[in-house]
């Protein structure tokens, strides 16, 4: 129930659904008691029951409203009607009543539902939205250390689970009510009775609450298991056609197939336990009315202090205490699943962002003189990828970052768009601290174009114009002209509403590249981070990404993080990479000069341009 608490602030904002939902279950469970009460004149009639009274009673004062008030003034009503109107008439009148009873029954029943169900809709709403914010708003990090297919079982599967616990336990509310009115009106009747009643009913919570023990554990184990499927089906669909070269499909359907039989013998699990539940509350119920047909029949037949009609009344009362009872025992399973569901989607709410901008984090609206790398090293885990890191980048330079796979190139552009914090010394932008300014300011000033050109389901002209509001049409063609991508977006027969499909994959490899550079050119900051934005296209295709990038780069600082060295020859400075550190840097020239790493690099890459020729 700890769990259940911490939701409860998302309903502030549903007072109004909250009390009109209180209002109806009050009335709900008030009815749902004076429903069967009213069946008791009805049985007066047909078997010509009670007292036969002609003096109305008199009602002088609150004390004087009791059961015996209410039975002698239905015995005068009755009587002094069968006389007027006829027996026949009588009945009428009182079915009518009866038939009264129960539309308002149901009625406060619809419409408690109903509210309530718009009371957890809106609170589901704001939970999933909330999740899905701070999973946005987490670091880089946090995703590497987690599975992609159990991050949107939490988002998904895991938040209808705690809607259908949630709306159980909202059910709850109405059921003890239910029970307190019945309870109310069977003692009114006979208090002998009902003292079994409240003997009974503590029993037979303990003895479910037994059994439905474990439920928690094994619902926070299904769960997991299932967002291990979903990763298990994501990887799948992304890497089919590895899958199918490979031939490696026994492979993966025998590993799918472990995952099913788990949750499927977890599933089986739970339901014998749900499956028995339900069954034994209702033969408990049935037990305990058998117990109270014998008592309260000796009751009527024996010591006669009982009319037959009000024990029919009665057993009637009390069979309807098994309805709300196990409603209460479905609640407490839903609530049992509904727990490990808050504690996996609590998990994404409580994820810490060691990235969070200071509380009086400076706001940067331009870029003036200089990035600097001051002394920085860093670690993803336990071994350093930079070490004593020292660079300069001035404005209106261009800067390339050389080197050989895992020299620590992208992880310079991971840090000065604060993806992850150095471990140690400082970057600094225009002379402050990175961490002391907000992380949406540092990035605004900031376009990057990486390797993998990641294009989302939308139409060329949303995929530009990404993160900018109304965006003039005008300027997303502008921008395409400068990534030379018009052209080709120009030949679909939608132009810019073609929709590029699931991670551009209608697009080839050259056209998707050059909608990730209009993109940047889009936003138009005032630095620009290019990440290897050529290595794998093929040599035509680099020739026009080349000359995209050549007009974005115009009038802009840029961080360029190459593989071909051919496309960085007219960069002002060239940064040579070794194992974290900076062997070299200096123009073209000058390192060949050197004769020294970079030369050796080109030297390579020319032989293996001419071996491909």
């Amino acid at each position: 129930m700890k769990n259940f608490k911490r939701f409860l602030k998302y309903l502030i904002p549903y007072k109004k659904q909250q009390i009109l939902s209180i209002l109806f279950n009050i009335l709900y469970a008030l009815f749902s008691s004076l429903s069967m009460l009213s069946l008791l004149p009805m049985i007066k009639v047909l078997f010509d029951e009670g007292e036969k009274l002609t003096v109305k009673p008199v009602f002088s004062s609150i004390k004087d409203f009791d059961l015996d008030y209410i039975e002698n003034y239905l015995n005068y009503f009755i009587t002094t009607m069968n006389a007027t109107k006829g027996p026949l008439l009588t009945l009428i009148t009182i079915v009518g009543f009866v038939l009264s009873t129960f539309l308002l029954k149901n009625l406060f029943n619809y419409l408690s539902i109903l509210y309530m169900t718009y009371l957890n809709n809106g609170v589901l709403k704001d939970l999933r939205q909330d999740v899905y914010n701070k999973i946005i708003s987490l670091h880089v990090a946090f995703f590497s250390n987690e599975r992609k297919g159990d991050l949107i079982a939490r988002m998904t599967s895991d938040i209808n689970t705690i809607k259908v616990s949630f709306m159980s336990i909202l059910m709850m509310i109405r059921e003890p009510l239910t029970i307190l009115f019945t309870l109310a009106a069977m003692i009114a009747i006979s208090w002998k009775l009902t003292v079994f009643v409240f003997f009974f009913i503590p029993i037979s919570g303990f003895l479910i609450s037994k059994l439905t023990k474990g439920i928690k554990s094994q619902s926070g184990d299904v769960f997991s298991l299932e967002g291990h499927l979903l990763s298990n089906i994501e990887e799948t669909l992304g890497g089919i056609k590895i899958i199918k070269n490979f031939t490696a499909e026994s492979y993966f359907s025998k590993k799918f197939n472990e995952f099913t039989t788990d949750i499927n013998d977890l599933n089986n699990s739970i339901g014998k336990v749900v499956s028995l539940s339900a069954p034994t509350s209702e033969f408990l119920g049935i037990f305990a009315i058998s117990i109270l047909l014998i008592y309260g029949g000796s009751l009527v037949l024996i010591e006669q202090s009982l009319s037959g009609g009000a024990f029919i009344a009665y057993m009637g009362l009390a069979y309807q205490i098994l309805t709300p009872a196990k409603a209460i025992t479905k609640a407490h399973h839903a609530l049992q699943g509904g727990n490990a569901a808050y504690e996996r989607v609590a998990f994404i709410l409580d994820a810490e962002n060691p990235l969070k901008d200071k509380p009086n984090a400076h706001v940067i609206t331009d870029f003036k003189h200089e990035i600097k790398f001051n002394n920085v090293s860093f670690k993803y885990k336990d071994d350093y990828v930079l070490k004593n890191f020292n660079l300069t980048i001035p404005k209106g330079k261009v800067v390339a970052l050389v080197g050989e796979s895992g020299s620590g190139k992208s992880t310079v552009a991971n840090l000065i768009t604060r993806f992850y914090d150095v471990t140690e010394g400082s970057i600094t932008f225009d002379g402050i601290d990175i961490k002391d300014v907000t992380t949406k300011s540092l990035r605004e000033q900031m376009g990057i174009v990486a390797q993998d050109s990641i294009l989302f389901n939308d139409t060329i002209a949303n995929n530009i114009s990404l993160g900018i509001k109304h965006a003039k049409e005008h300027k997303i063609i502008e921008a395409a002209k400068i990534a030379n991508a018009h052209n080709f977006i120009s030949e679909f027969p939608n132009k810019y509403a073609n929709n590029v499909g699931d991670g551009g994959s209608l697009l080839s490899g050259g056209q998707r590249q050059r909608i990730a550079i209009a993109r940047a050119v889009m936003k138009n900051p005032p630095i620009m981070i290019l990440d290897e934005a050529t290595s794998a296209l093929d040599t035509e295709s680099e020739k026009m990404v080349q000359d995209a990038l050549e007009n974005m780069m115009e009038n802009r600082t840029s961080l360029v993080i190459a593989h071909r060295l051919s496309t960085i020859q007219n960069a002002d400075l060239i940064v040579v990479m070794k194992n974290g550190r900076i062997v070299e840097q200096g123009s073209h020239e000058e390192l060949l000069k050197m004769n020294g790493t970079y030369t050796n690099l080109v030297s390579l890459q020319s032989l293996e341009v001419y071996q491909l020729a």
